[in-house]
């Protein structure tokens, strides 16, 4: 899974605000119900929680990273907002009792998991975290971004104090499968010169029919699959983004 214990924050300042727009036009348009509480699963640090608190809905988040949630509970604070904030890996939360409405998560939190059984167990866990009835919201990336996107992509941005670097490769006999290298350089006036601090994700996804076989077997059924944050109503083989929304059989 993907670790962001070096970097929580300078992940968090890169990451672009108008994609949390998308996703919270998105998820408002498909939250059936407002007034039920709503869990952000592997919510980072909380923006897109934030916006849903703004705009009326009870949010809570999940994450497993400690550095991101006291990056949560920081934005939280300065948004002058409550959100309740929970610790924990989303294969396996079954420590926290309470039932939800609705259970969202999105920028690619699945796809960091290794294999189809450990996204089953995630997806069984949202199904047990859902009150009878409850929508399950999420997106994952295509195999149309592991394998013709990604590989060979380059991003390159810095500041007088930061420079960025992203790198993303193919991964030879994994299918659908993508690593990104990723560097920072920051300034450290200890030493008046610039800390390199680097990591590497590894992302993977399945074929479609692979997802909704999953969420049929975790216990859901009502599964409706868009594209481009809802706004492509049938998605084909270049559609880079999946959107998903099942119901709680």
């Amino acid at each position: 899974m993907a670790n962001y214990s070096t970097f929580a924050k300078l992940y968090d300042d890169l990451f672009d605000e108008s994609a949390y727009e998308d996703w919270f036009q998105y998820a408002t348009k498909h939250i059936a119900n407002q007034q039920g509480k709503v869990l952000e699963l592997a919510g980072g640090a909380g923006r897109l929680a934030i916006m849903l608190i703004k705009a009326g809905y009870d949010v809570a988040v999940l994450d497993l990273s400690t550095e991101m949630l006291g990056l949560a509970m920081q934005h939280a604070k300065q948004a002058g907002v409550d959100l309740p904030l929970y610790e924990g890996d989303m294969r396996e939360w079954s420590g926290l009792t309470t039932k939800f409405a609705t259970i969202t998560s999105f920028a690619d939190s699945f796809n960091y998991l290794a294999n189809e059984q450990e996204t089953l167990q995630a997806f069984e866990q949202v199904a047990l975290h859902l009150e009878a009835g409850g929508q399950f919201i999420f997106d994952v990336i295509s195999p149309y971004q592991t394998d013709v996107y990604y590989p060979g992509y380059m991003y390159n941005w810095h500041d007088d104090e930061t420079a960025f670097m992203w790198a993303s490769y193919g991964v030879e006999e994994q299918a659908h499968t993508a690593e990104h290298e990723l560097t920072f350089f920051v300034y450290d006036e200890a030493i008046d010169g610039y800390k390199q601090i680097q990591e590497i994700h590894t992302e993977r996804t399945y074929e479609l029919a692979t997802y909704i076989k999953l969420l049929e077997q975790a216990g859901f059924k009502d599964i409706n699959v868009t594209g481009d944050f809802g706004r492509q109503a049938k998605v084909d083989e270049q559609t880079p983004r999946w959107f998903f929304t099942a119901t709680k059989a």
